[in-house]
């Protein structure tokens, strides 16, 4: 990589002092968002069909995150006028667009769990606290 691509890189991530990076990343690398996204991948889905399919999320962090999504413009979000109503949420373009990134992240995790997992379990067996050997009296 030449100075000129890692000068831009590093002025991409921290330009102003990575406030953009970390607002976009919070919002998308939350516990629900990419869950959420990557089950709307196929198609529209109801409330409940999303609830039913994302494991372990509850009814108040689906909202929460529906509506997140919706305000950052990756989902929408359809009213049918029916009895009883009918509400489906469908990935926008952008939101179709955050797919590639987040199966690579993903492929990335997947593939380095294992010296994460080794890495983590080698420094918490050597952070065991240090006693001082000094006396004191």
């Amino acid at each position: 990589m030449s100075e000129h691509s890692k000068y831009q890189h590093a002025c991409m991530i921290r330009g102003d002092g990575g406030r953009t990076v970390r607002a976009v990343l919070d919002r998308i690398c939350d516990k629900w968002t990419l869950l959420v996204v990557a089950t709307l991948e196929d198609g529209p889905l109801r409330f409940s069909e999303l609830r039913r399919r994302i494991p372990g999320v509850s009814q108040r962090m689906l909202t929460l995150t529906l509506r997140h999504l919706e305000r950052d413009g990756l989902a929408s979000r359809t009213a049918y006028a029916e009895v009883p109503p009918r509400v489906e949420y469908a990935l926008t373009g952008l939101g179709r667009s955050l797919i590639a990134p987040a199966l690579a992240l993903a492929g990335w995790a997947v593939e380095h769990n294992a010296d994460i997992q080794s890495s983590r379990a080698a420094y918490d067996g050597a952070a065991a606290p240090v006693v001082d050997q000094r006396r004191t009296s």
